[in-house]
């Protein structure tokens, strides 16, 4: 062990611990879940810290041999390398000061290190003079949610989404000459294609790549510079357009400074708007995921339209059962992304007065929801929708026998005679087709012209 002293006394710390004594008393003040930040968000106060050095730098604040130890030791911190020494529940003191302490203090005792100190002698790096100067927990916790989560989507997220949304539309033209019933209610519609369905699928995840995207650029407006309130105190005339600069030179994203500071600091809300985002996305996957479900029900009690990959056996009791495992997967993932955009807009709207105190919880659930929507949808992808067959035979039995396929004649019978037919045709048991040829409303030339179920999809 060795000992540490803070403006409140001294603290033990493990030896080779590379955090200090802010760290520790948070470790020991919320021993609550055992669930960290992760490693996305680690890299990105990484970002920050090296990003303001530089800036420090620039102006004249640090000296070379300063500078370049925090440099070296925070460029470790982005590319993973003390991890481990990130200790801090996600549940802690309110805005992250834990957490930015925890970086402060990594970062610092690394740099110490680097210029052949021993961990704890912050005359030569102090972790709140040196590596946070000009910054405060208000200014680099939101930075680093938002550049955590710009890059949790660019990098995973919109290419997983890219993926689904390209095999469904391959699903879609191999199935475009399959026709089908429709249906609404759950009940008998018109008769639609396969590949229209699909296709609608598509459509509907690129929709959804268009409204992530779209929330993800108001990621884009940086606080960083603000300092404690958005008045900027104690940074230099030149800092926060340094640190920008900085911030954008070293992740290849171009951040700017939001418009105000005053409301960046008090407000998450780039954050509240890609949750929401990311919560419309799953209620278009569930939509999806269901129907699928759905159409791949039985083998022989249920629809039964399509089949899925068989992936695992669906039962320890029935033998030979196949479950769409895959969908259900999806389903349970989004399910848990409402949930987390729900805690998301209750800590978001806890804002009080000059600043957010929520932001760890906060930045957790977003990069949860972005890391698990990436995973589940490019496996969903992988294993289900690429293996996707149709039963074209089942499909074109289903759209013979549709009642609505009464709908055509409403041109020729009008709507009430056409119920008439449709009501017939269920109580016998017959189609609609034998109905009107029996009954001389069409010939059967006509009727099979006329009440073609392909013909009736459209083009």
């Amino acid at each position: 062990m060795r000992i540490e002293r803070d403006t409140m006394g001294e603290v033990k710390l493990p030896d080779g611990a590379y955090y200090g004594a802010q760290t520790q008393r948070a470790v020991e003040n919320f021993p609550i879940s055992g669930i960290k930040l992760p490693r996305r968000f680690i890299r990105a106060q990484g970002i920050v810290k090296l990003a303001a050095a530089r800036a420090n730098g620039a102006l004249g604040l640090l000296d070379g041999k300063r500078l370049r130890a925090i440099e070296k030791a925070a460029r470790e911190v982005i590319d993973g390398r003390h991890d481990e020494h990130f200790v801090v529940d996600i549940y802690q003191a309110g805005a992250g000061t834990s957490q930015n302490m925890n970086a402060n203090e990594v970062i610092a005792n690394r740099a110490i290190e680097i210029l052949k100190g021993e961990r704890g002698d912050y005359r030569l790096v102090n972790p709140n003079d040196h590596v946070n100067m000009a910054q405060s927990t208000n200014d680099t916790i939101p930075t680093s949610i938002y550049i955590s989560a710009f890059e949790g989507v660019k990098e995973r997220l919109l290419p997983a989404l890219k993926g689904l949304s390209g095999a469904l539309s391959s699903r879609a033209k191999e199935f475009d000459g399959i026709v089908k019933a429709g249906r609404t209610h759950l009940q008998d519609a018109v008769p639609v294609r396969l590949g229209q369905e699909f296709g609608g699928y598509a459509a509907a995840v690129k929709s959804d790549i268009a409204r992530v995207s779209g929330a993800s650029g108001s990621l884009l407006n940086l606080p960083i510079g603000g300092n404690a309130l958005g008045t900027g105190i104690n940074a230099k005339p030149g800092f926060r357009d340094n640190v920008i600069r900085e911030i954008k030179k070293i992740t290849g994203t171009k951040f700017k400074k939001c418009d105000n500071l005053f409301e960046g600091i008090q407000n998450v809300n780039p954050a509240l708007e890609l949750s929401a985002s990311l919560r419309g996305t799953a209620i278009t996957l569930i939509k999806i995921a269901n129907d699928i479900r759905l159409l791949s029900s039985g083998p022989r009690t249920g629809f039964a339209e399509i089949k899925l990959p068989a992936v695992q056996p669906g039962s320890s009791i029935m033998p030979g059962k196949v479950n769409p495992v895959m969908a259900e997967m999806l389903t349970m993932t989004c399910f848990q992304v409402i949930g987390n955009d729900t805690a998301i807009a209750y800590a978001t709207q806890a804002s009080q007065l000059e600043l957010n105190v929520m932001m760890p919880l906060i930045a957790y659930n977003l990069l949860f929801s972005i890391d698990i929507l990436s995973g589940s949808v490019d496996v969903f992808t992988e294993k289900c929708v690429k293996g996707i067959e149709a039963d074209n035979e089942r499909c074109r039995m289903f759209a013979d026998a549709t009642l609505a396929m009464a709908t055509a004649l409403n041109p020729i019978t009008g709507y009430s005679f056409a119920a008439e037919v449709s009501k017939e045709a269920y109580l016998t048991g017959k189609s609609v087709r034998q109905i009107v040829v029996e009954r001389g409303i069409l010939s059967k030339k006509e009727a099979l012209r006329i009440l073609d179920p392909m013909k009736l999809t459209g083009k």
